[in-house]
């Protein structure tokens, strides 16, 4: 069974692999001799960057729209409820995608799904740039959450599989840190676009406005994915299911070095293949439905998104602009916050294996109550002319860059931490399969409901945000139990 010990995640933290995770019972812990050598550490490291290219594509198209929501409203006419629905229908792509990305993967290998996301990220590119109708749109943003959920999944699974033991945790980071930058990117680039077309979104510049532009952009890092992909080698996990043990040899060889005794480690991945237990469905089942474990699963998922994460990477343009920041800074403010969000990832990082899993979901679970509440303050000041005052203008953009900040140094990484170690290991991969398709769910609930509630009421809708967070805390410290520095051997 592959084990998750990492993290994948989001936008804010989208769900992650149903079937893959980052630390494979198929790489037992190398002995200290048996580490690679640093000239085959940048190899490693070349291959480890290219597979995370499908974290920045996920980070990337996810948050993308953020920038022609407004845009396509005005383009198209659509309301509030039909505006939600393109943007949240993607999220129906990237269950299917995630949910099926495994066996594909374990038919025709990790680098041939690699290059059929790539493709699926540039076809929806292309064809989100240049839609003919509101129903056009959607199609090809469902296809761009396939690609996005393909990539969520095989991109950690490979990771593990190349990775030496010893640098397995840190290369591993590579995908969600690849996650947080394409996010960043795809502001930054909003920002540049709507610039070079005079703050407008609907600016013509070279033939097409400028939402076409922002969506379009994505096909160079989309077709720079597909090329990094033949310049990398199959997984020897995968290799060696399929009988190419000599080839496999060679990747192994490449990776961990030529110290490694080849024929051991071969026989080692063969044994742990054999001896995995492949869980199911019917594994989870107990008296109130699931296990009481698999709930609790569940509720970590569910509250990571209730609390409006993917608001801020979706919405916040239009959000802005909905309390009278000019178009121009609100696509500023929401590439500030995207660095706000790598800056706590990388402090998740930095804390999780120091002060544990648990006191970070807290922290940041109070952290994140403090600010929505300040936000909801904030947003109820708004005027009949749609403005905020200054004071409460101000304060609404520290909190909500706050807000961001805390949910990334905590639940925006350790959930996935939690989700890969506090499973038994008869039932972790399938129940980190529901887990991750309930977290779907709840984003998609979410991102669909939100330009609803703000024309209901913007105060309000934060402070249902808020409640989610203060709730999450005496959830945690009843239900969840803490894993750091526990065997996944010990979970039961």
């Amino acid at each position: 069974m592959r084990h998750w010990k990492g993290q994948p995640p989001t936008p804010g933290s989208a769900a992650g692999p149903l079937e893959f995770t980052l630390t494979s019972t198929a790489q037992p812990t190398v002995p200290e001799g048996r580490k690679a050598h640093p000239d085959h550490l940048g190899h490693v490291i070349f291959i480890t960057a290219a597979a995370a290219m499908g974290g920045f594509l996920f980070g990337y198209d996810s948050s993308v729209i953020n920038g022609a929501v407004e845009a396509i409203r005005s383009r198209y006419d659509v309301g509030s409820a039909g505006l939600a629905q393109v943007i949240a229908i993607a999220l129906i792509g990237c269950a299917i995608g995630a949910a099926t990305a495994g066996r594909i993967a374990d038919r025709i290998g990790r680098i041939r799904v690699m290059q059929i996301a790539s493709v699926l990220f540039t076809v929806s590119a292309v064809g989100s740039a240049v839609p003919f109708a509101l129903w056009d749109l959607a199609f090809w943003r469902i296809i761009g959450g396939f690609a996005i959920g393909m990539a969520s999944v095989i991109g950690p699974a490979y990771i593990a599989e190349v990775s030496p033991s010893a640098y397995r945790g840190r290369l591993g980071s590579f995908q969600q840190a690849a996650i947080v930058i394409g996010i960043a990117i795809s502001q930054l680039v909003n920002w540049g676009i709507l610039n070079l077309a005079d703050g407008n979104q609907r600016g013509v510049i070279a033939g097409l406005e400028a939402w076409q532009w922002m969506l379009g952009v994505m096909v160079v890092p989309a077709v720079l994915y597909g090329l990094l992909s033949f310049a990398i080698p199959e997984s020897p996990r995968y290799l060696i299911s399929v009988g190419k043990v000599d080839r496999a040899k060679e990747v192994l060889s490449e990776v961990e070095g030529h110290t490694v005794d080849l024929d051991t480690r071969v026989t080692e991945i063969q044994d742990a293949m054999r001896r995995e237990h492949k869980s199911t469905f019917k594994d989870l089942l107990g008296k109130m439905g699931f296990l009481p474990i698999v709930w609790v699963g569940i509720g970590l998922s569910v509250f990571q998104q209730l609390v409006g994460i993917n608001v801020a990477f979706y919405y916040s343009s239009t959000l802005w602009q909905s309390v009278g920041i000019d178009p121009s800074s609100s696509f500023f403010y929401s590439f500030t916050t995207s660095i706000i969000n790598i800056i706590g990832t990388v402090i998740a990082m930095i804390f999780v294996d120091r002060i544990g899993r648990r006191p970070l979901a807290l922290i940041g679970s109070a952290g994140m109550a403090v600010a929505l509440g300040l936000e909801a303050w904030a947003f109820s000041a708004k005027t009949a002319a749609g403005t905020l005052p200054t004071t409460e203008g101000t304060i609404a953009l520290i909190a909500a860059h706050a807000f961001v900040l805390f949910f990334a140094l905590s639940w925006g990484v350790v959930v996935w931490v939690f989700l890969g170690e506090m499973f038994p290991n008869k039932i972790r991969a399938a129940a980190l399969g529901v887990a991750a398709s309930a977290q779907w769910i709840a984003n998609w609930a979410i991102t669909a409901s939100f330009p609803s509630l703000s024309d209901w009421n913007l105060s309000g809708t934060y402070v249902i945000y808020m409640v989610f967070a203060l709730l999450s805390i005496p959830f945690v410290l009843k239900y969840v139990k803490e894993t750091k520095g526990k065997a996944l051997e010990e979970m039961g």
